[in-house]
C-alpha cells in the first residue's frame, strides 16, 4: 500500500483501516502503545495530537512505514520535452 498523506484526517483513516484490516483490537493495540484505549481512539480521531515517537511505534505495530520524499514538481514548471536545459 502507498498512500500520500496530505492532512491529519487522512492520517487517521490510514491508520484506523489497517488497524482494522489487520483486525487489532484498539485496547490492544493501545496496550502495546503503553496508552489507554480512549486516548487511542481520540488520537485516531484526531491525529494531530498524536506525538511523532507515537506515530512511529504505531506505523512500526501496524507493519507501516513513514517516508518523507521530495514533492512531484508541478507539471507548469516542468521544461517541455526536448527543451535544453542551462545550469
Amino acid at each position: 500500500m502507498r498512500q500520500v498523506i496530505q492532512n491529519p484526517e487522512q492520517l487517521g483513516a490510514v491508520l484506523r483501516g489497517r488497524r482494522k484490516a489487520r483486525r487489532i483490537p484498539q485496547r490492544e493495540l493501545a496496550v502495546a502503545l503503553g496508552i489507554t484505549q480512549p486516548m487511542l481512539s481520540v488520537q485516531e480521531s484526531t491525529p494531530a495530537t498524536l506525538p511523532l515517537a507515537r506515530l512511529l511505534l504505531l506505523a512500526k505495530l501496524l507493519d507501516l512505514e513513514i517516508v518523507v520524499q521530495d514533492r512531484p514538481e508541478p507539471a507548469a514548471r516542468r521544461a517541455p520535452v526536448g527543451t535544453k536545459l542551462e545550469w
